[in-house]
């Protein structure tokens, strides 16, 4: 499947570029019968609706020339919404000061799962601090043993 994934991010990201626009993620999945070629874009003011039309538009022109992709599908084209996945080592710096969920592949102090306020990143490792109870800790997260991340939504 990243065959596909690769052939769509060769694809779109000269259009992006062309606009302004930053490749945040692709997904080529299946959702019960059906097949589903997700781009989600953004840009520092945020996306619209017009420019996910547009960038879907221009995308849907290369893929029909291209045809990468071996089964019938539905093309999605959207923000990354307020829980962005955090890939790059940039989405990683801008997420400084704010609060992120992180899953890794194998435990640390115990967990696979943490979430808190991303305090820093190095580039070689992350620094969240999360809340145990009344108290805070802070923990080390080696980059490489990330297995997924995004911003995470908190309600006071």
């Amino acid at each position: 499947m990243s065959k596909v994934t690769d052939v769509v991010e060769e694809l779109v990201t000269p259009i992006l570029d062309d606009n302004g626009l930053e490749l945040v993620d692709i997904e080529y999945v299946k959702e019960g019968k059906d097949w589903f070629l997700r781009v989600f874009i953004d840009k520092d003011s945020g996306i619209d609706i017009e420019e996910c039309g547009m960038v879907s538009e221009k995308l849907s022109e290369k893929l029909d020339e291209l045809d990468p992709v071996p089964h019938n599908y539905f093309l999605e084209v959207s923000s990354p919404g307020a829980e962005r996945p955090l890939k790059k080592e940039r989405d990683y710096q801008r997420a400084v000061g704010k609060n992120v969920f992180i899953k890794t592949y194998e435990p640390i102090d115990g967990e696979k799962s943490f979430e808190g306020e991303l305090k820093d990143f190095n580039g070689q490792s992350i620094m969240v601090e999360i809340k145990i109870k009344t108290r805070k800790k802070l923990i080390e997260i080696p980059f490489d043993k990330v297995a997924a991340a995004r911003l995470a939504v908190t309600f006071s």
